[in-house]
């Protein structure tokens, strides 16, 4: 399908600062319309509503009591911070079928007709998909309290432990626009969502520690960016951390790797996205 762009012409002389305004408006207006459209099907809403309370309470009652934890604590604490990793990263999957089905639908060539950023469309959804994580945030935090999880630091903790976890959740938005981009359908990216999401999710330290893994499962396990989310949350939460017994370096810093890891994958799928998204407009 041919698309015919708008020409941005009148815009390619102004000064950095003025193109970078026009973008941010663009921005801001897009991610109301995505948050709009939340309020009209608030089904969307499932993955970071039910779905952590579902994790939350089968991993509490089901395989709570199976679970031991090297160096002793209650697995209900253990969890909550665990859930954080997996649920932010969970923001991937959802931004991936969002983006192709506005691509299957058509909306993206009406957007690549109107003149706005061309990074607009997808900075606007990844931000109303931070916001939906911020609902999920809240959810996760209530129904920890309700199967007697706790914060044993201060509140200053706590907070930079969910800001830690929604900055790994941005970056995993991007990692989603950039598989958005590029699957033909919603069905697709549903698809790449579960090949890629649970194993990154289960070969972790989010649900067990990995401690008992194999000496290369257990080391993948340990670099993996979710693992070092789990594990400063943890460690900011005051729960127990039995990855602070490992001995490399994620798992000694994990709030500089949770910090490290987001901004590179940043860096590498937010271009990559934004030059997908130009690279169709010219077909």
């Amino acid at each position: 399908m041919t698309t015919v762009s708008f020409p941005l012409s009148r815009f390619e002389n102004e000064s950095w600062t003025a193109r970078l305004w026009w973008a941010a408006k663009n921005t801001v207006v897009l991610a109301g319309r995505s948050i709009a459209r939340i309020a009209r099907e608030p089904e969307q809403l499932l993955d970071v509503t039910i779905q952590p309370v579902i994790f939350v309470l089968l991993f509490t009652y089901v395989f709570g009591s199976a679970i031991h934890l090297p160096g002793g604590g209650s697995y209900h604490q253990y969890l909550i911070g665990g859930m954080f990793g997996m649920s932010m990263a969970g923001s991937a999957p959802g931004t991936a079928v969002g983006i192709s089905a506005d691509m299957a639908t058509g909306l993206i060539d009406r957007f690549r007709s109107l003149p706005m950023a061309r990074s607009a469309v997808l900075a606007g959804r990844t931000i109303a998909d931070l916001m939906t994580q911020v609902i999920g945030c809240v959810v996760l935090v209530a129904t920890g309290l309700a199967v007697g999880w706790g914060i044993h630091r201060g509140i200053g903790d706590a907070v930079l432990a969910i800001a830690l976890s929604l900055l790994m959740a941005f970056a995993m938005t991007w990692a989603g626009a950039c598989a958005g981009m590029l699957l033909r359908n919603p069905e697709a990216a549903q698809a790449i969502g579960f090949i890629v999401f649970l194993p990154l999710a289960f070969v972790s330290n989010a649900f067990v520690p990995t401690q008992g893994m194999p000496t290369w499962l257990r080391a993948v396990a340990n670099w993996n960016p979710l693992s070092a989310v789990a594990a400063s949350c943890r460690q900011l939460f005051g729960n127990p951390n039995p990855a602070a017994l490992e001995h490399v370096w994620p798992m000694q810093h994990p709030e500089l790797a949770t910090v490290i890891w987001s901004i590179a994958l940043i860096a590498v799928f937010a271009p990559a996205a934004v030059y997908l998204y130009r690279r169709k407009a010219l077909r």
